[in-house]
């Protein structure tokens, strides 16, 4: 049974939001970066990265005054205004591809801490500790945690009929993205849809693992203060079926020490191969893995598909680790060995094959998605994927929604 309450949203005025909002801060190629924070005073981006030009000669506790500091003055210059009473948004990205349709909430930490928001990553304590420090510093959070819900018609039909009347914000982006927003302040479609989601039951988290666990970390460390808002986070809430889930390729800077015949031959214990040479070719099911290796593409594809025992061990990402990573390339670490890249499935296999003819990779490996159905059954039963397993649509924008702490 799932909690989810409004909260008072701080977000951009309607005339500025498509000045406001921007992509991910990692997102932006330095170029990119400088020209937002040179030409555009109303980026969101000033407030994520206020020191930008001097940002290497500071220590994080003054960045963070500094972030906090700009975020202040953005409310106090009414780009950013605050809602006067707690609301729900629906919220939907329209890409070239495909349209992501959710509601933007605040989900429980209880429930958080109880399993019934279900996580399938494991999170790194640093990371975990570095955002909380930035949430205590800052006191705000624009990056919601991407949960999914099973399927529900009453809540499609619902969400379908609240489209049909007038947006918040309507805006589009330089990257041929549009984006629209409607607030829900009416007192009984708020209570209509809580009640939904408690009969919806169990969540499950798709993006934004290391938030969640910065979010429940600063409620254990601050809740003696008495502020409900450590009791929450912002998610953005999504339809199970409307996610995107990508793979993770990756690429590797040598054979470990193994001549091309040689690796070759320890890949055909496990798997078919078939050189399929100049033929762009990537895996079309499960068990099926693309292979780029000196100016070829191979298909390798399982030999014994019945041989395991549970939902991770069959993961794609985790055979090619047990299979060929660790046993024949020595690879033991997915998350620090400097041997290994990934590139996400949303980018074309011409960029694996152009990074390796460059030089610096010798080898690259194209994955099969990961379906939603192994991301829950592994979450289910408290298993953690392998990192890197999954890159998943859709990425929020910063500064269009802020929960305060």
């Amino acid at each position: 049974m799932a909690k989810i309450i409004p909260f008072k949203a701080v977000r951009p005025t309607r005339d500025k939001v498509s000045l406001v909002t921007s992509r991910s801060y990692d997102e932006y190629s330095p170029a990119e970066l400088a020209s937002q924070l040179d030409f555009n005073p109303f980026s969101f981006l000033h407030v994520l990265n206020p020191a930008y030009v001097n940002q290497q000669k500071i220590g994080l506790e003054k960045r963070f005054k500094l972030v906090a500091q700009k975020y202040n003055d953005f409310k106090e210059e009414v780009v950013l205004i605050k809602e006067e009473k707690p609301v729900f948004f629906i919220y939907e990205i329209e890409t070239k591809t495909q349209t992501f349709t959710g509601i933007i909430a605040g989900t429980s930490i209880e429930d958080y801490q109880n399993n019934v928001i279900k996580k399938h990553e494991d999170t790194l304590q640093y990371r975990v500790e570095l955002f909380k420090d930035y949430l205590h510093r800052t006191g705000f959070n624009t990056e919601p945690v991407l949960i999914t819900y099973p399927d529900n018609s009453e809540l499609t039909n619902w969400i379908a009929e609240k489209k049909q009347s007038d947006s918040l914000y309507e805006f589009s982006t330089t990257k041929r993205e549009k984006h629209i927003l409607w607030k829900i302040d009416n007192p009984d479609e708020i209570v209509w849809l809580q009640k939904k989601f408690q009969e919806i039951g169990d969540l499950y988290i798709a993006d934004g693992h290391h938030r969640s666990a910065s979010a429940e970390l600063l409620y254990e460390e601050d809740k003696a203060s008495g502020n409900e808002n450590l009791n929450y986070f912002m998610s953005f809430l999504i339809a199970e079926s409307n996610v995107k889930i990508y793979e993770y390729n990756r690429i590797i800077r040598d054979l470990n020490g193994h001549s091309k015949e040689e690796f070759l031959a320890k890949l055909s214990n496990d798997f078919w191969i078939k050189n399929k040479e100049q033929e762009l070719w990537k895996p079309t099911k499960k068990f099926e893995f693309g292979m780029y290796l000196d100016g070829e593409f191979y298909s390798l594809i399982l030999k014994d598909e019945h041989s395991f025992s549970s939902v991770l061990e069959s993961l794609d990402a985790q055979i090619l680790y047990k299979k060929v990573l660790q046993p024949i390339l020595g690879i033991e670490d997915l998350r620090n060995d400097e041997r290994i890249d990934y590139i996400p499935g949303k980018q074309s296999i011409v960029t694996i094959k152009e990074v390796i003819d460059e030089g610096e990779f010798e080898l690259g490996f194209m994955l099969f998605p990961t379906d939603i159905s192994e991301i829950k059954e592994l979450a289910d039963n408290n298993l953690i994927m392998p990192p890197k397993s999954t890159y998943i649509d859709p990425k929020f924008r910063s500064g269009l929604v802020v929960y305060e702490i």
